[in-house]
């Protein structure tokens, strides 16, 4: 018997899962994520498992990590001190693709070097200036090299890069080992975040291990990377960049191994954000120009994700315009009413019996406020300081927490910084109130519902003439919000270009007609004409409406709310290595190794000179990750050009990948 332990970090949860001979799923568990020291919340989802499926440590095969930390860290702008040294650039070109902003005010050193398009040095590497420089600079937690087109010759970046390691011992990053793809400005913004997750990704994998090990679990450690592929720990230690959108990634992985879908959408519902991506023959679909992630474009492959702020705790928005009024969800989440009443029952059920006895609806009606424990509160204005003081370490309803305007800003600061939780009415209330959860404090929600439900509209009428009427149209805008994400996603990824930005193809009339089966002069039809696989733990009570919305087959496996955890332990692991062959002259076939250029009189013996050392790479480096049963794939893009009535050759790109399932430990 091989059993697997998959484990995911997310926002709230960390989840994990236990897969028995790669075919079943024998126990999974949820813990809440410990955002101080994020093992402690892996140790707790894992022990919790380990009970459930009454097995011992011992008996764990292979272990799998799937994380947003990376997401979340450059996101918030997060990570060590780096420096970058960029070789045989202007100046002017650190303000080219954000490089300027992904340094943050972290020093620079541009430097003489680089090489031509075709390999050759254009000008020598300035070691003076370097070694200046890194006298200069202390504190430097890892640093950066991107050098001009290092990608046809690294010899500069890899001398660099030895200069570095003798002087500081910090770790080092080169843009050529990120990607083989052109573009130095895009490649050292992609190298300089690297460098910045070094350290917090290796603390994070470091203590996942340590954690394991007091478990009793001595298997080998995967991580997912953004694509969706395993990667080992080690590997994940020395490009944490790949991590970025791996907790995603492995949603769609375990959406895949679930359902068997060749092609559908996948709809991944959190408390916070909703994630869409295609699953295409099988695979989760790449986004071709890079990962985005934190306003920053990188050279990553990963899944091609759209993420809107719509979840199950999302804010509900009144809109009193109108002669009928309406709701809005989001994109700010807020702590459901019903959750913080099972926390602090007697305070919440108070204010709500007081506030309901009132003749008005107050502005901050249903609102409440805690600090959220552990989270250290530096830097703090005035108005913040005497706000947390205030609050101190009680649930505290807004309006008696805010006592001027001014102070409403200060609040958000707060809660903005992650040290204040603020509650309001979400779509789990009105769950809770249609009967579809019994979570938390079902009574609470109701209340609250109650409360809303009074608010005037442009009528003078209420908004609903009752709570369990709100909370269908809470519902109800959900599965709206929802059908218009996925339809953003299916233009989006459209074969046929529409020429109109797909947000407004969801919106247009005819599509919404279309939906509605309108009949009149015009017969109009639109519908989803592909699968929906709805995942996370609320998609059972909100996606079939869903389904039924857009007119398509509405998927929601077992264990659909570990999803992501299930997809961090089912996926191979995968390498790629990629080269590049030009031609510098008529007759001349250059091949760009790590070593430096050769060259050959015939194309054909120059890519397959390539294609040897690539595959000879990718098997190597797939082989040390720990996997077996190896498979390689080779993919060439030859460019040729017309010229007098023949084709010429001008570049080829090949890419070798090797992939195999990991290799598991004996019991």
């Amino acid at each position: 018997m091989v059993l697997a332990l998959g484990v995911d970090t997310g926002g709230t949860y960390t989840d994990a899962v236990l897969i028995r001979n790669e075919n079943e799923v024998i126990a999974s568990a949820k813990s809440l994520t410990t955002r101080a020291d994020l093992a402690v919340g892996v140790g707790k989802a894992i022990s919790a498992v380990l009970d459930q499926a009454q097995v011992s440590p011992d008996q764990i095969s292979m272990a799998s990590l799937s994380t947003t930390l990376a997401t979340n860290a450059l996101v918030e702008g997060q990570g060590g001190r780096v420096a970058l040294i960029y070789i045989g650039f202007k100046d002017s070109d650190l303000d080219k693709h954000g490089l300027k902003d992904a340094l943050n005010g972290d020093p620079a050193l541009v430097i003489a070097g680089g090489h031509s398009h075709s390999g050759g040095e254009a000008v020598p590497l300035d070691v003076t200036a370097l070694e200046a420089f890194l006298d200069s600079h202390k504190g430097i937690s890892g640093f950066a090299v991107a050098a001009q087109f290092a990608t046809r010759n690294p010899a500069h970046e890899l001398e660099a890069a030895r200069i570095i390691t003798e002087k500081t011992g910090a770790p080092v990053t080169c843009s050529h080992q990120l990607s083989a793809k052109l573009n130095g400005p895009k490649r050292a913004v992609t190298a300089v975040l690297n460098a910045r997750l070094i350290g917090m990704i290796d603390r994070l994998i470091g203590r996942a291990q340590d954690r394991l090990l007091e478990l009793g679990i001595t298997a080998p450690m995967m991580v997912v990377r953004g694509d969706g592929a395993l990667m080992s720990a080690e590997q994940a230690r020395e490009r944490p960049i790949e991590t970025i959108l791996s907790g995603p990634a492995a949603s769609i992985v375990g959406a895949s191994w679930l359902t068997e879908a060749e092609n559908a959408l996948v709809s991944d519902i959190g408390g916070t954000t909703t994630d869409v991506a295609l699953i295409r023959d099988g695979k989760p679909a790449i986004d071709p120009a890079g990962a985005r992630v934190g306003g920053f474009r990188t050279m990553v492959e990963a899944v091609a994700m759209r993420t809107h702020g719509l979840g199950g705790d999302s804010q509900v928005h009144v809109i009193t315009e109108g002669l009928g009024g309406g709701v809005f969800l989001g994109p700010r989440r807020v702590l459901p009413v019903s959750l913080i009443a099972s926390e602090a029952p007697e305070v919440v059920h108070d204010v709500l019996e007081k506030q309901l006895r009132s003749t008005t609806v107050g502005e901050h009606d249903t609102r409440f406020a805690r600090r959220v424990p552990g989270i250290h509160a530096e830097g703090l204005g005035g108005r913040e300081e005497d706000l947390l003081a205030r609050l101190g370490d009680r649930v505290l309803p807004l309006s008696e927490m805010l006592r001027t305007r001014m102070e409403s800003g200060a609040l958000t600061r707060l809660v903005d910084r992650g040290i204040v939780q603020v509650s309001g009415v979400t779509p789990s209330d009105a769950s809770h109130v249609l009967g579809r959860l019994d979570t938390w404090d079902a009574e609470a929600a109701r209340k609250a519902l109650e409360l809303v439900a009074r608010k005037r509209v442009g009528t003078g009428d209420m908004l609903a003439g009752s709570p369990e009427v709100l909370a269908q149209m809470i519902v109800d805008q959900l599965t709206e919000q929802t059908a218009l994400t996925l339809l953003e996603t299916a233009f989006a990824e459209e074969a046929y270009d529409f020429g109109v930005p797909s947000a407004d193809l969801a919106r247009n009339v005819l599509t919404q007609k279309g939906l509605s089966r309108h009949r009149g002069l015009l017969a109009l039809d639109t519908a989803l004409n592909v699968d929906v696989v709805g995942l996370g733990a609320s998609a059972p009570s909100y996606y079939p409406a869903v389904g039924e919305r857009l007119h398509c087959r509405m998927i929601l496996p077992e264990h659909t709310g570990v999803a992501n955890a299930i997809g961090a332990v089912v996926g191979r692991l995968t390498l790629r290595r990629s080269g590049t062959v030009t031609s510098p002259a008529e007759g001349r076939y250059r091949v760009h190794l790590e070593g430096g250029p050769q060259d050959f009189s015939e194309s054909d013996k120059a890519l397959a000179l390539l294609e040897a050392v690539l595959r000879d790479q990718a098997e190597g480096a797939v082989r040390d990750a720990g996997a077996e049963d190896i498979r390689v794939i080779v993919d060439r893009d030859i460019r040729t050009a017309r010229v007098e009535a023949q084709e010429v050759f001008v570049e080829a790109m090949v890419t070798v990948e090797a992939s195999g399932r990991p290799r598991v430990a004996s019991g």
